[in-house]
């Protein structure tokens, strides 16, 4: 590590690959990899190239307003900011056990947002990798391509997220952005002609998602050679899970393993985060490198996210997505996988998971209750935790006596796997790239290994198919040897 760094110190001598923008993934983001004169691949960042400042829009305006503001960091995921700030400012006001009514819907939202999440990622983003191949013709690998050769793939990818959007909308009042969640409960119960509506596909949802992870196992077994190697790497795991080590999407304690699957630590109260967790800045990019403080720096990064939370809890509380736990585990023989493509095998039996919960939710009475909100003592701080789809989401705020918000820290899924994302890539390039001829392909492999960690680059805006993708291959002379442009569909000299 330190001689790479030290001939990184010096970009001069060598030979810079950029990759910018990524695609296919929410925000926008860039790839630089530096060469040698060997070829050999000396340096690897991902980039975040925009700049949010959420933490300081949110500073003076009062805390009732927060769980909507926070939504706009991100039109894919709002919901889980939605639900993490709501969260944090039920301690604010005194709360610390919302009523079972309230409790149910806000989980009901949830998983609807995890369903809606997950489908989108797999079936829109991934799939056309998966299907067709990493190098295979640009022109089709896209959502419109899946949907001319696996018609019925396509289709299911398109009403599992449609399915999860109508939860969100019963719940929350919208499908994005919605107003559901307030400090203390949430300001509407479901409608028992809702619930009904809802009721009507809830089998048939279970059914696509089972077929779901039946095609994400089969993508894996049948290439278990590239699925297993491609940019594959060990590393700590983080997630949350319920009291009793069971899969809690919603609500837990945070728990940690290390790459042999050994507990780090374990019942952790998220409420005090910080004992457990820090964050390193770096002076190349706008996210910052959370890690394990006992373990420092060098040692304590870890992944989140599906991968993580499949094999970080003990068992999943519904028999569907259980089962294939089980045998996600038992392909691990007795160690964690640490394969970055077994994220979407782990990613599908998550939205079975959250299939099965909306079901036995629907069956609830509780949804249909009319104790929406309660209130305590107030208190001026709260941290909110909740796994959202792409992996844990901690919002942590201040409030003064006036209720005006002082101090905010958010840290977002994407940035806990922000290491474990460089990594990835990092191996992928040292694999795959001889620094001399540049091709489509090529480069999508890269973009492949960072698209497995489903990132929110920006948690903002998603500008897929609109911005121009220009690489540069520059030797140690500073000479241009090879260029690549394209569009979303297109290529030139």
């Amino acid at each position: 590590m330190s001689s790479e760094l030290e001939t990184a110190a010096n970009p001069a001598r060598l030979k810079r690959v950029v990759i910018e923008p990524l695609s296919r993934v929410e925000g926008h983001g860039k790839i630089t990899i530096l060469l040698d004169n060997d070829d050999h691949v000396q340096q690897v960042r991902l980039h975040i190239v925009e700049f949010r400042g959420f933490e300081k829009f949110i500073q003076g305006r009062p805390y009732w307003e927060i769980p909507v503001m926070v939504q706009r960091l991100c039109g894919i995921c709002p919901v889980s900011h939605h639900l993490a700030a709501a969260k944090a400012l039920d301690q604010v006001v005194g709360v610390d056990h919302l009523t079972p009514t309230a409790d149910k819907i806000r989980r009901l939202m949830h998983y609807g947002q995890i369903l809606q999440s997950h489908a989108l990622h797999f079936f829109h983003l991934s799939s056309p990798d998966l299907l067709f191949g990493f190098d295979s013709d640009v022109a089709r690998r896209n959502i419109v391509g899946v949907a001319a050769k696996y018609p019925d793939i396509a289709r299911q990818g398109v009403l599992l997220r449609r399915f999860g959007q109508e939860v969100i909308r019963v719940t929350a009042g919208k499908r994005v952005h919605g107003t559901g969640a307030i400090p203390g409960g949430v300001n509407k119960a479901v409608t028992q002609a809702e619930r009904d509506e809802l009721l009507e596909d809830i089998y048939h949802v279970i059914a696509w998602c089972r077929s779901a992870v039946e095609l994400a196992k089969r993508l894996h077994l049948t290439n278990v050679g590239l699925y297993n190697s491609f940019g594959a790497f060990r590393s700590n795991l983080l997630s949350l899970v319920a009291p009793d080590g069971g899969m809690d999407l919603y609500h837990g304690v945070m728990r940690a393993r290390d790459s042999n699957g050994d507990i780090i630590f374990d019942k952790v109260d998220y409420s005090r985060y910080w004992d457990h967790l820090t964050e390193e800045v770096r002076p190349w990019s706008y996210m910052k490198f959370p890690y394990i403080r006992a373990l420092g720096a060098d040692a304590g990064w870890y992944k989140v996210g599906p991968l993580a939370r499949v094999q970080n809890c003990d068992h999943i509380p519904t028999p569907f997505a259980e089962a294939e736990r089980c045998e996600f585990v038992d392909f691990g023989s007795g160690q964690p996988v640490h394969a970055t493509l077994a994220y979407h095998w782990t990613r599908m039996i998550e939205l079975l998971f959250a299939a099965e919960s909306i079901k036995g939710l629907l069956h609830d009475d509780d949804i249909m209750g009319d104790e929406l909100v309660v209130r305590g003592e107030r208190r001026e701080r709260g941290v909110g935790v909740i796994e959202a789809p792409r992996g844990t989401l901690i919002h942590h705020y201040r409030i003064n006596e006036d209720d005006q918000a002082v101090r905010a820290n958010l840290i977002v899924s994407t940035t806990h796997n922000n290491q474990a994302m460089n990594e990835a890539i990092r191996h992928v390039a040292k694999r795959y790239l001889d620094g001399r001829k540049l091709t489509e392909g090529l480069l999508n492999h890269i973009e492949v290994a960072i698209r497995a960690f489903d990132p929110c680059l920006s948690c903002a805006t998603h500008a897929l198919g609109k911005m121009p993708f220009h690489v540069e291959l520059i030797d140690a002379e500073g000479q241009c040897i090879d260029t690549l442009v394209k569009s979303s569909l297109e290529r030139c000299p």
